[in-house]
């Protein structure tokens, strides 16, 4: 181990910079010995505490001789990034005090947890966020023992850990995180640990384009630390083998200008911590040199390039500091230092005493107190208040969350003078009112989507804003801008990525995409919903935004995309996580997707998913009848039923979603006509959830309402949106559940129009309709010939696409009022 009264400096590795105005070769003389000391101080002590949580349950300060009780019966954990963590962040606590610069760390490798939460602990964050911890020794006792303990704290760096915003429980996503908290954030500087296994995933290999997208002006910057400890859980990684030549060029071509630092597995780190020092120094004078150049005026023209940002290249052994052999065979810099390098404490008793070794090799005495506390140099090392990342305001965004200034949404919703008679398009008629909410928040507002803002007929919003673009821009290009609020990259992981860094540092957005695609971030969603589950748990943990999706191009109309582009089962995905974290929105038109959107915005610590179409459509509800129907989340329409005041229906009629909303109107006007004594009820759900029983979602009916809509006995045929077991499955608990039968998307589709793809998957308006002669009793037997006219009206129509490549026009041109 280092001995720091060691004045021995040997030079590092001769590593010639990517700039010509940097030099050549990192200086090895930027830091004192007193420096140094410093450094490896509080690395020591970090790393302590990491090896203290992955093994220990009593004796944290080796008072007495390690013994078999002290040790966990089950060692969990993972400790091969873990030293590198802690080097790393060591040193950008030196630069936070002595620049007076506000930082984020965000931690890329997946099990880096021990760091985090050691390094808080160190800075006292820990303790005031917990206020069972002390500062002694006890508390120590207690900090090991619950790190991977039942009723502990995970190993990676979950919402429990202050200063975390990206949690590691799934790679590839802290760059994407990074760049998401530094928008709109022009004073602080995000430091990214990039795992190099990490580096492996799409996701994090798309992050590096990210630079495209980050404005000098306003924005802060993203200092990425790619960490090459030499191997993942059981292999090398591909980068950590590729030779600094192609690394420099790869970086470079990606538009980063790198610097190489590399730090060998020897007793004396003096070196490394010199070379570090040097390399960051040298970056946080790059941001700054690049910063204040674009915010003196010094902009660059439409024709130029972004200057690129720096970027240190970190090589280190993996499980630096640790046991170089166990049972004879290399750890340290090798895979198997990757989880716990001495599993077999309680088996063999040499590795017990390799533990103790291994701990009084970071020398505790030194560190801590008689008491247990940390020792006055250690204290005085940390930064103070809200420059200790761990306790960084820009990690717990509640903090600093202000409500949207939203305009009314009254003067957005469209008059309707009758139901079902005049078209528009939903999404054209939010943009507007999206527009406006980016005019009233140019700071704390963005719109997020992988390419498809324009084709998801949102393109009102560029009256008020531009896409925020760095790269070259061309005469050609529209709407491109090196400032702007919406932020389009061919990237649903990268949208996804920036928006949940954007919203856990404190601000609103909104993610637009084609609902096939949305799936793309299947697993995303799933960490962050995991995520807010937690953090709702949290007192101090303040809220957030809610991350909303508004899903468009939907299953229902794919005119030239065909069955590729037909999949509406993110919304299946969605209702497995935790009831009280999820929403389901589809809303039927124009103005109830406004209302919709109205709340989503005002909502805290949710994802909402928000469905609907595109394409001109009939428009149902007026302002006040819209703002009614999503207040309820549900409801009876009496205009497009035919039931009795007074007295039950025959059948009920349910739709959720636009188009099917559509066609279960049109069915019920069909029994109208052709069925005068039919007594039929239409139920349109806006809140998919009022559908599950209340002891499953906050958002259900109570029984006795679900009862009063649906009825306990009469058949419900039920004309949905998705896949149509979803609904079973949200009703499985209903009284009446056992008449319940469900239409939805069955996976039937290609190319073709609308009301093809209806007909494909039986929702449209003649399959409901038999369905209703089917399942109300005693109509079959005396309607069998309403029936086949029903189905060979669906013949006639089918065919007619086929003939035509159209609709039929009594179909595309219906309304209510024929």
């Amino acid at each position: 181990m280092t001995d720091p009264d060691s004045t021995a400096q040997p030079e590092p590795t001769a590593q010639p910079d990517s700039t010509d105005h940097q030099p050549d070769r990192h200086r090895s003389t930027t830091l004192t010995d007193a420096e140094v000391e410093d450094l490896e101080r509080w690395w020591r002590a970090a790393n302590y505490l990491s090896v203290g949580q992955i093994y220990l349950r009593d004796n944290p300060l080796l008072r007495e001789p390690l013994a078999p009780e002290h040790v966990k019966a089950r060692l969990l954990g993972h400790w091969g990034t873990t030293p590198g963590l802690n080097f790393v962040y060591a040193h950008l606590n030196r630069a936070i005090v002595e620049r007076d610069q506000a930082m984020l760390f965000v931690t890329g490798p997946g099990h880096g947890g021990p760091a985090n939460v050691a390094n808080a602990y160190l800075e006292g964050t820990y303790s005031e966020v917990y206020t069972r911890f002390g500062d002694n020794e006890d508390s120590l006792r207690r900090l090991f023992r619950q790190f991977s303990y039942p009723g502990g704290v995970p190993s990676h760096a979950a919402p429990e850990t202050p200063g975390s915003i990206s949690e590691g429980g799934e790679l590839g996503y802290s760059l994407a995180h990074a760049f998401g908290a530094a928008f709109d954030n022009p004073d602080v500087v995000v430091a990214c640990v990039v795992g190099d296994g990490e580096a492996e995933t799409g996701p994090l290999a798309a992050s590096w384009q990210s630079t495209a997208f980050l404005d000098p002006v306003h924005d802060g910057a993203v200092l990425p630390i790619l960490h090459l400890n030499g191997y993942k859980i059981a292999n090398p990684t591909v980068l950590a083998r590729r030779p600094e030549s192609q690394l420099r060029a790869y970086f470079e071509g990606m538009g980063w200008a790198p610097r190489f630092v590399a730090a060998d597995d020897g007793e004396d780190h003096a070196a490394a911590h010199r070379a570090f020092a040097s390399a960051l120094a040298e970056c946080l004078d790059a941001i700054r040199g690049i910063q204040d150049r674009a915010r003196s005026g010094e902009g660059r023209g439409p024709g130029d390039s972004a200057e690129p940002w720096p970027l240190i290249v970190l090589r280190s052994p993996k499980g630096w500091t640790g046991p170089p052999e166990v049972d004879g065979v290399p750890v340290e810099g090798t895979w198997r230092a990757h989880q716990v390098p001495l599993s077999g404490i309680h088996e063999e008793p040499g590795h017990l005493a390799q533990l103790e070794a291994w701990l009084r090799s970071y020398r505790p005495e030194e560190l801590f107190a008689h008491d247990g506390g940390r020792s006055p140099e250690l204290v005085r090392l940390a930064p103070r208040g809200d420059l200790r990342m761990s306790a960084s305001p820009h990690a717990n965004g509640g903090r600093l969350l202000r409500d949207l200034t939203l305009p009314d949404a009254r003067a957005h919703l469209q008059a309707v003078e009758a139901p079902g008679v005049v078209r528009a398009g939903a999404m054209g008629v939010l943009g507007e009112w999206l527009r406006e909410v980016v005019r009233a928040n140019p700071e704390t507002f963005r719109l997020f989507g992988p390419d498809e803002t324009a084709s998801n007929r949102l393109q009102a919003v560029y009256a008020a804003t531009d896409k925020v673009w760095q790269e070259r821009i061309e005469g050609v290009d529209e709407h491109l801008a090196r400032a702007g609020r919406v932020m389009e990259v061919l990237s649903e992981h990268l949208c996804q990525g920036w928006l949940e860094g954007y919203l856990l540092s404190g601000r609103h957005g909104v993610l637009n995409s084609y609902e096939a695609f949305v799936h793309i971030v299947d697993s995303m969603f799933n960490q962050h919903a995991k995520w807010l589950k937690v953090h709702r748990e949290l007192p101090w943990r303040l809220p957030v935004a809610s991350l909303t999706y508004l899903l468009s191009s939907h299953v229902w109309q794919q005119d030239h995309n065909g069955f590729s582009h037909q999949d509406p089962g993110f919304i299946d995905h969605v209702v497995n996580k935790k009831a009280e974290v999820v929403r389901v929105y589809l809303p039927v038109d124009a103005n109830t997707l406004v209302c919709t959107m109205d709340h989503c915005l005002r909502s805290r610590d949710y994802v909402n998913v928000v469905v609907a179409g595109k394409a001109p459509a009939l428009q149902w509800l007026g302002p006040q009848e819209a703002r009614e129907h999503c207040a309820r989340g549900i409801g009876v329409w009496d205009f497009a039923g035919s039931e009795v005041a007074g007295e039950e229906p025959d059948v009920v009629l349910g739709c959720a979603g636009d188009v099917p909303t559509g066609e279960a109107v049109a069915a019920a006007q069909l029994l109208r006509r052709d069925l005068p004594g039919l007594r039929v009820r239409v139920v349109n759900a806006v809140d998919l959830m009022r559908l599950q029983d209340p002891r499953e979602h906050p958002h259900g009916l109570p029984d006795a309402e679900f009862d009063a809509l649906f009825t306990v006995d009469r058949p419900i045929v039920f004309a949905y949106h998705g896949y149509p077991w979803l609904i079973h499955r949200l009703t499985y608990r209903r009284t009446n559940h056992g008449n319940l039968h469900v239409r939805g998307y069955i996976e039937e589709g290609t190319t073709t129009t609308p009301f093809d793809m209806c007909l494909r998957n039986r929702i449209d308006r003649y399959h409901l309709a038999m369905d209703v002669i089917d399942r109300v009793p005693g109509l079959g037997p005396r309607h069998a010939s309403l029936r086949q006219r029903y189905a060979d009206a669906a013949f006639r129509a089918r065919d007619y696409t086929r003939r035509h490549g159209e609709d039929p026009a009594e179909v595309s041109g219906w309304t209510l009022g024929d």
